[in-house]
This record gives structure tokens, sequence and C-alpha cells, in this order.
């Protein structure tokens, strides 16, 4: 007979314990003794055991026969104890398991020479924990007795040093975590197994790896919170899909032509190259089949156009918060016939440009971005141009606005606090624009037909904070639009020609409503089911459209922070439920008065008929 799941499973966390619970189940599986008080483990009697947790005690020895008898156990979790001390018993007392698969040492304080111990005789050692310890250095010897290994993580130590031959004979070692801590350089990237490689927050200056045509299997690469001049050096053959190098020094240096210079340099120096035959970084980058890469908080000052074009499969960009203040293009003229060159970003579909400084976009560089469907450009100083009909002119590049309109496939798009001082007629004009955000834009003119050509694909629309009026607001029929905020202006009237919009949510929070239109909420409620409606001055008095939102079960999220004016100021929600009472007591009164009529009506038949 098979024993139950409760059986197999016992949780003794957090139950104040100070020694392990005598006369077990011998049939137990897995046995949670975490978050406790125990500081000595003696010898377990469990031979079924597969799952042992131990972490977050005080545990500073384990007798050298305690898991002698865990003949089965694959799963050891030792993390947050004291296994610093004693290390020579408490090592040998881990040397007697077998089979395991899973260890977690992390937050014992130990040392590499410490560790060294704890892995003694883990050939079936698959993965290995041992964050927040003191390891400052890991030797060719730390993982001769693990070979394999699947995953490491040896994050927040003191780790400035790694001996050639630590990692490099681990065959089945896929994931390597060695965020936080103090690793400079990485001077000969060699580990062509690794598929994932966490190198954040060191202090890492370069990365360089030497160029042969062997077959790097890694598929993603953080060096997010470093020190890094330049971008890494990867490998020839690579497999890479994921590139973090958020908050770096990337883009320091005057331009991309002496940043491209000077990483060359750095690779024959450490190559011990005599003469710079190639380049080496555009030359492997153009091989990698990135699909997304996170520039945000660098240094930039221009767009890093020709490195980044080569980026044939590249989908995602963050360029957010850098230092941009226009995108230029600065490229080099084609040799042959010395006109200027048209490179392209062919995959680019999602291109942050947040809090860069923006005021201008060349053309030939939103001509580039043939595939873009969400462009952020939050922020900035983007001043969007009136369409124009390119296909009867050629491109100006002296003007200092933006073409929106060159965007075909662009399908979300965010100005949010760009300052800007007019929106034209047709600015949107040839997009495809699903989602638009225009909040924060406090000076803006909308001028009538602005939102000519997207009419009709808009689901989203934001226009909060712009301190519009009612007649300085003009929005066409949008048949497709799902979503409206309209917060924080001076608006009194919603626009009737929102009655053919298949409205879901609706924002009117901070305008100077006093009440909405009955009929305009009744053409709206097939779809509307959620309103915010707070800091408006609505008439306690004029009540009627209150009651058809209740009919209709709408919800009002912040009905409660909503206030209404009579002689005095009253809580809303408190409004909400008298009418809804008034309503309920009119009903009532209604039916009351027709049965009265109809009782009274039979009598009289009744008496005529006696009579």
């Amino acid at each position: 007979m098979v024993p139950s799941l409760l059986l197999l499973n016992k949780t003794w966390n957090n139950q104040n314990l100070h020694s392990v619970p005598l006369d077990l189940d011998v049939r137990l599986r897995r046995l949670d003794l975490s978050n406790n008080f125990i500081r000595q483990l003696h010898k377990l009697a469990l031979p079924y055991l597969e799952q042992l947790d131990l972490s977050s005690n005080q545990l500073d020895l384990i007798s050298e026969g305690a898991f002698e008898d865990l003949a089965r156990l694959e799963e050891l979790n030792l993390s947050r104890n004291a296994l610093n001390n004693d290390v020579g018993s408490n090592s040998k007392a881990l040397r007697s398991i077998s089979r395991l698969k899973s260890l977690d040492i992390s937050m014992n304080g130990l040392s590499e020479d410490a560790v060294e111990l704890y892995l003694r005789n883990k050939s079936s050692l698959d993965q290995l924990k041992m964050t927040g310890n003191a390891l400052t250095r890991l030797s060719h010897n730390l993982f001769k007795e693990s070979k394999d290994l699947r995953a490491i993580t040896i994050d927040n130590n003191q780790i400035s040093v790694i001996e050639r031959g630590t990692f490099e004979p681990l065959s089945h070692l896929e994931m390597l975590h060695l965020a936080r801590n103090n690793l400079a350089h990485i001077c000969d990237f060699e580990l062509h197994q690794v598929k994932y490689l966490n190198l954040s927050r060191n202090s890492v200056e370069f990365f360089v790896t030497r160029e042969d045509d062997q077959l790097y299997r890694l598929e993603i690469l953080d060096l997010s919170h470093n020190k890094l001049l330049y971008f890494p050096i990867v490998p020839k053959m690579n497999s890479l899909k994921y590139l973090h190098l958020q908050n770096n020094l990337v883009g320091a240096l005057n331009s991309e032509a002496t940043m491209v210079s000077e990483a060359n340099d750095l690779y024959s120096e450490i190559m011990s190259e005599k003469t710079v035959r190639k380049n080496h970084l555009h030359s492997n980058w153009r091989l990698m089949p990135l699909i997304y890469i996170d520039l945000s908080y660098n240094h930039f000052r221009s767009f890093p156009l020709e490195t980044l074009s080569r980026l044939t499969s590249l989908e995602t960009l963050n360029f957010s918060f850098n230092c941009l203040q226009n995108i230029t293009w600065n490229i080099r003229n084609d040799d042959v016939s010395g006109f200027r060159r048209q490179l392209f970003f062919p995959s680019l579909k999602y291109l942050n440009l947040q809090s860069n400084g923006l005021a201008y976009i060349s053309p030939l560089f939103l001509n580039a971005l043939t595939q873009i469907e969400t462009l952020n450009l939050q922020d900035n100083s983007v001043q969007p141009c009136a369409s124009i009909d390119q296909s009867t002119q050629e491109i100006d590049l002296s003007r200092s606005c933006v073409v929106i309109g060159q965007l075909r496939t662009l399908k979300h798009l965010n100005l949010k606090e760009n300052n800007i001082k007019m929106l034209h007629p047709n600015t949107f004009l040839k997009t495809s624009l699903v989602s638009l955000n225009l909040a924060g834009n406090s000076h803006m003119v909308v001028r009538r037909d602005a939102f000519e050509g997207v009419q009709t694909t808009l689901q989203s629309l934001i226009i909060s904070e712009i301190n519009m009026t009612s007649s300085d607001l003009s929005l066409p029929c949008m048949p497709a639009l799902a979503q409206l905020n309209i917060s924080n202006n001076h608006l009194d009237v919603i626009p009737s020609s929102l009655s053919c919009s298949p409205l879901r949510e609706m924002d009117i929070r901070n305008n100077h409503f006093v009440s909405l239109n009955n009929s305009l909420i009744l053409a709206l409620s097939k779809r509307l089911n959620l309103m915010y409606i707070s800091g408006n001055n609505f008439n306690c008095c004029d009540s009627r459209w209150l009651i058809i939102v209740h009919e209709l079960k709408m919800k009002l999220p912040d009905v409660n922070d909503t206030v209404c004016f009579t002689t005095q100021e009253v809580q809303f929600g408190t409004m909400v439920i008298i009418v809804f009472f008034v309503t309920v007591i009119s009903t009532v009164l209604v039916i009351l008065t027709r049965k009265v009529k109809k009782l009274k009506y039979n009598s009289e038949k009744l008496d005529s008929k006696i009579k």
C-alpha cells in the first residue's frame, strides 16, 4: 500500500525547535526543519528521505555519522547557519552523502578552503549555491570532485580572482552566477559550455574573448552595474540572445569610432597581437543572433549606429536614461559611390529612448526602423511635425521636428512629458497606432484633425495633465477606442463623439465635471465597466447619471474619495448609498401605488356587479 503524501512530507519550520524531533516516520521523503534554533545535528535514520531543509537555524556542529543512513538524499539546504565553525567535522559528515544532486551552503561565512572541504566526494552534484559567503579567490581545485555540476551560484561574495581551470573542466556547466563580487576584468573568456552568465554588480571594466572557431553556447550575458567603457568583445561563433549592459560607463568616450578603436587596441594588447589586423568588435557582432540588449543608464552622447545596426536579429533595444540630445546620421559614406550609406534595423520592434533630452531625430534614422512597433520617447523634448507627403518630395534633413508618419509599422507611441507645443493636423497619419500617450505636455495645443488617420485604429489614448478645457478638446469618432484617460485637465463635458467608441475604461479624475451626460453614459454602457471619477465638483442634486451607473453595475474604484456639493460637501460614497436608497424607495412606492390603484379598480368593478 502506497503511503499518503502527508506521510511522505513533514514540515516543522518556524516551530522554535532546538533539536530534531524524535520518532520521525522512517518513510519520510521530504523534511522541512527551516527557521528554528537547531545547533547540533546527530544521526538521522530516514532511509527514504530525498529532500532535507535545515536552512535558517544556528547549526554549527554536524556529527560525522549524521547522514550515513540517508542513502537516497538528493537535495540538502544548509543555508543561513554557522558552518564556518567545526569545518573539519562538518565536512566529514557531508562526505557520506553519495547521491547528493543539490546543495545550498549560502550565508555560512565560508572561505574558499572551507568550501573545498565541503565539496569533497560530491561527484553527483548538479546544483550548488554559495551565496553570501566569504570567498575571495576561486582555485582550480575547488570543483575537481564535482565535474557534473550544471548550475553554480556564488553571488555576493568577495571574489576578485578566478584561476584558469576553475570552470573550464565542468563540461556540463550551463548556469554560472557571479554577481556582487569584486571582479575587475574578464580577459579571456573560454567557457564554451555555459548558457547563462551573470557578472552584474562587480567592477568589470572590460570583457574580452579570444577569437577562435569553437562554438560558444552562451545565450544570456549580464554585465549590468559594472564599469564597462566598451561593448564586450564576444566569441566569434556565439549563441548570444540577451545582453544586459545597463548601468555602466559605455559611451563616455567622445565618439563611437573612438570607442571601437580603443576596444580593438585593448584586444590586441590582451592577446599580445603586434598589429591590429581587423575590427574584432564589429566582425563578431555581425554574427551575433542577439534579440535583446539593454543599454540604459550609460553615458552615450551619440547613438552607436554602426555597431547596433550589425545586430540584424535585434528586436528590443533599451536606450533610456543616457545623454543623447540628437540622433544624427554620422556614418561613413559608401567607399565606391561616395553617397551616404543607409543602414537598417531590420528586426527592431521595441525601442526605448526615455529620458535622454532628445530634441532631434534624423529622418534617416527613422527610415531605418523598418519594423518598429513600440517607441518610448517619454521625458524628452521631441516636437512632432505636421504630416508631409514623402512620395512627392525628398526628406528634409534640416527640420528640427520629428515626422512620426515615417513609422508606418508603429503601434505604440509614448510622448509623455516632451513639452510639446502643438499637435498638428495629421500628425500620426500613415502610422497604425493602437496606443498613444500624450500626458504631461502641459502647454500643448491639440489642433482639429490631429488624430486623423489613426481614429480607426487607436484603442488606448492618454491625454491627461495638459491643462485643456472642453473647448480645447476635439476628438473624432474612434470606433476601436477601449481606454481613455483625460484626467487632470479643466474639462466639464465629455466629448459626445465618444458615443461611438467601445470604451471599457475611462479616467476623468481631477477635472471640473459637475454632472455627466445621461445619454452618453447610456450609449457607452454596453462596454464601459470601469470609471475613475474623484477630484471633480459633482452636483448632489443632479444624480440621474449616477443612478444609471449604479443600475448598469459599473465599477467606481475611487467612489469613497469622491465628493459632491449642495450647500455642504458630501462624501460621494454616501451619496451613492443615498441615491440607491432613494431609487429603491421610489421603485417600491411606484409598485405599491399601482397595486392600490388595481385593488381600488377591482373593488369598484365588483361593487357594480353586485348592484
